[in-house]
């Protein structure tokens, strides 16, 4: 089984600035793999031992997947080889101009794979869109909130988490799945496996990116900051109780 794992490389959370106008400033924040796309690749890695077959990992996007650290990381979880597409067009692409180039990659990469996973959401934008786009541009069955995966022969189990149920769904192959963070607790590389994956081949795609962009940004900003209230009562006599509930009363209006 020939799988592929795409992923997002996204700006570390703890490193945002919120400006004063609200606006969010990246200007200092470092870069790392998408937290969400790492339950994609583990999935992935998971499936290729279990069937004996090779996983890729494949990214699209701009001049922050030059980062030698970071194409490391995602080869030392299991991955033979990495393909990315880098173009400036890609800055800031929204979920459609991002399903396009991942099709033309694949396409032209490995047109021949057999299952495509992708995380649930980007850890920068959460849309939640790629993976269902992807599969219709492929012409392939795809589903999301992919809790479980199990190999058949010739074809894949796989087990979906709804509301008030579970949802489970025998499928041919090739498909595109979305996967969810309960399927897996991603792996931690070793040592070795880092070393190791400075050797594994990264191919650059060469792919001329037509894909228009559908969605248009108007602003990001942070929320307003809402002033705290701290009002410390000791006790759990009934006084005190009344006392609290009288607090919320009145914090609610009533």
């Amino acid at each position: 089984m020939k799988i592929i794992a795409c992923y997002k490389i996204v700006p570390e959370e703890q490193d945002f600035l919120v400006d004063p106008d609200r606006g969010l400033s990246y200007a200092r924040a470092e870069w790392k793999i998408g937290q969400y796309d790492l339950n994609a690749v583990e999935a992935g890695a998971q499936l290729a031992a279990a069937t004996g077959g090779q996983l890729l990992v494949l990214s699209v996007g701009a001049a922050e997947l030059e980062n030698g650290k970071l194409r490391k990381g995602i080869l030392s979880r299991g991955a033979e080889a990495l393909g990315l597409v880098i173009a400036p067009e890609l800055k800031d692409a929204d979920p459609h101009q991002t399903a396009c180039a991942l099709a033309a990659a694949i396409r032209s990469w490995q047109p021949d794979c057999d299952l495509v996973l992708c995380g649930e959401g980007s850890a920068d934008v959460y849309g939640q869109q790629v993976g269902q786009q992807l599969g219709e541009l492929l012409g392939l069955p795809a589903f999301n909130a992919v809790s479980r995966i199990t190999p058949q022969d010739g074809r894949i189990r796989i087990e979906r988490r709804l509301e008030a149920e579970a949802e489970v769904l025998d499928l041919p192959l090739p498909a595109v799945l979305t996967v969810t963070t309960d399927i897996n607790r991603p792996r931690i590389p070793g040592m070795k496996d880092i070393l190791n994956a400075g050797k594994k081949p990264v191919a650059v795609l060469p792919l001329e990116i037509k894909a228009e962009q559908t969605l248009e940004v108007i602003s990001t900003l942070a929320p307003k900051p809402t002033p705290r209230q701290c009002v410390l009562i000791e006790g759990d006599s009934a006084d005190k109780v009344a006392e609290l509930v009288g607090h919320l009363q009145k914090e609610l209006g009533r």
